[in-house]
C-alpha cells in the first residue's frame, strides 16, 4: 500500500517526500548537543529540521519510497533515523569531553556539590561543566562548524542514499572508538588544573603537619577553590586551543564516517 492519498496529487507527493527527508534531519538535530538541548522548544527543532529538509529536497534527487507505510518503507525510515543519530551522536561525544574534565576539576577543587541542570541532557552536572559547555558551544559556532556539520548532513544523502543507510560494523566500531578522543581530550583539559591543585594540596598538607593548630578544612578548601579559579584563568588559552582541535577532529571523524 502506498502512502495515504488525500487527493492532492503532486503537492501531496512532495509533502510525503519532505516528511521522509525530515526523518534524517530531525534525528540528527535531536541527537546534536545544541539543537537537541532541552531548552530548545520542540517546535523550533521541527521548524529547523523542516527548513533544512526543504533545501535538501531542492538540492538532491531524494525520493520517498513508493510504499512508505509498508515493511520496506519502515525499514527505509529506520535507516534514515540511524544515519541522523550517527551524525548527531558524534557531536554529542565531542561536547561530553569538557563536561567530563569539569567533573575531575570540580572534584579536585572541592566543588563537586556545586551542580546545576545540564540543558543538553537534563541531568545534574558540575557548575564548571556549564562553563565549559558554553565555551565549546561558542567556539563551535564561531568557527562555523555548525555549517560544516549541516553540509555533511546534506552530503550524507549522496553517500548513504535512502535504502542504503544501514551502517557496517566498522562504522559502528568507529563511532565507539571516537570515545577515546573524548577521554584523551578530557584528560588534557583537566591535567594542568589538577596538577596545580595537587601542588596546593601538598603545600596545605605540609602546613597542617607543621602547625597542627591550623584547621585543615578551613585552610584547604578556600585555597583549593582560589587555586582552581586561578589555574582556569591561566590555562584559558590552552583550553581554547584544545577545544578548537577537538572541533576539527570531530568534523574530520564525521566526514570519515561518510566514506564507504
Amino acid at each position: 500500500m502506498n502512502q495515504l492519498d488525500f487527493g492532492f496529487g503532486v503537492i501531496e507527493a512532495e509533502f510525503w517526500r519532505l516528511l521522509f527527508v525530515m526523518t534524517r534531519t530531525g534525528a540528527a538535530m535531536v541527537a546534536a548537543p545544541f539543537f537537541g538541548a532541552g531548552t530548545v522548544p520542540a517546535q523550533v527543532r521541527v521548524i529547523a529540521a523542516g527548513a533544512l529538509a526543504v533545501l535538501i529536497c531542492a538540492w538532491t534527487p531524494v525520493q520517498a519510497p513508493d510504499a512508505l507505510f509498508s515493511v520496506q518503507g519502515m525499514l527505509w525510515v529506520a535507516g534514515e533515523v540511524l544515519i541522523g543519530l550517527m551524525l548527531g551522536f558524534t557531536l554529542q561525544i565531542a561536547f561530553a569531553a569538557p563536561v567530563l574534565a569539569a567533573e575531575v576539576i570540580g572534584g579536585s577543587m572541592g566543588m563537586s556539590m556545586a551542580t546545576a541542570v545540564d540543558p543538553n541532557s537534563g541531568a545534574q552536572s558540575p557548575a564548571l561543566g556549564q562553563y565549559f559547555t558554553v565555551v565549546i558551544t561558542l567556539i563551535f559556532l564561531s568557527l562555523g562548524a555548525h555549517l560544516q556539520w549541516m553540509n555533511l548532513l546534506v552530503e550524507s544523502y549522496r553517500v548513504f542514499p535512502p535504502g542504503q543507510t544501514w551502517l557496517s560494523p566498522d562504522k559502528i566500531a568507529g563511532i565507539a572508538a571516537f570515545a577515546t578522543t573524548m577521554f584523551t581530550t578530557a584528560v588534557a583539559i583537566a591535567l594542568p588544573v589538577c596538577l596545580i591543585l595537587l601542588m596546593v594540596q601538598i603545600v596545605t598538607g605540609v602546613l597542617s603537619r607543621s602547625a597542627p593548630a591550623l584547621n585543615l578544612f578551613a585552610l584547604g578548601l578556600p585555597a583549593g577553590v582560589l587555586a582552581g579559579i586561578a589555574a582556569l584563568i591561566i590555562s584559558a588559552p590552552v583550553l581554547t586551543e584544545q577545544l578548537i582541535d577537538l572541533t576539527a577532529t570531530t568534523l574530520l571523524k564525521t566526514e570519515g564516517l561518510l566514506v564507504r
